[in-house]
C-alpha cells in the first residue's frame, strides 16, 4: 500500500454506535455467512412492524421519472452456479441442444421459471 492510499478501519462484527443526530439509526457490520445475533433479529422484527410513514428515508433521495426509465432489473444479480451431474432422458437433451450453444443456460432458465412459479403459488 502506498502513502497516498487511505484506509478506514471498520469493525467486522457487531454494530456501530448510533448517530447522535439520528438516535434510531443503527449500522450493522457482518461478514457474509455470519448468523444474525438475537439483538439484530429483534431490531429487524421491530423495523418490520414499523409503519412506512415512521421510517426515516431523508438520506435516500427520491428517484425522478427519468432515473426510473433508465433502471435495469437484475443488472448486477448473478446467482452462484453449482456444477452437478444430472441424468436426463436423451430426447430431452436433444431438444435442449437443438438450438445450439447455451442449452445448459436454457435448462436453468426453464427450471428457474418453474421454481419461481411454484414458490409464488405457495
Amino acid at each position: 500500500m502506498n502513502a497516498s492510499t487511505k484506509t478506514k478501519t471498520v469493525p467486522k462484527k457487531g454494530y456501530a454506535p448510533a448517530d447522535p443526530a439520528r438516535p434510531h439509526r443503527v449500522t450493522y457490520r457482518r461478514e457474509p455467512g455470519d448468523p444474525l445475533t438475537q439483538a439484530q433479529k429483534d431490531n429487524l422484527e421491530a423495523l418490520s412492524k414499523m409503519p412506512d410513514s415512521e421510517i426515516d428515508t431523508s438520506d435516500i433521495p427520491e428517484w425522478t421519472d427519468g432515473q426510473w426509465s433508465r433502471a435495469e432489473r437484475g443488472k448486477w444479480y448473478r446467482p452462484v452456479k453449482q456444477a452437478v451431474s444430472l441424468r436426463l432422458d436423451a430426447d430431452v437433451i436433444a431438444w435442449l441442444k437443438k438450438d445450439g450453444e447455451g442449452y445448459q443456460t436454457r435448462a436453468n432458465q426453464m427450471l428457474r421459471e418453474r421454481m419461481l412459479a411454484d414458490l409464488k403459488g405457495r
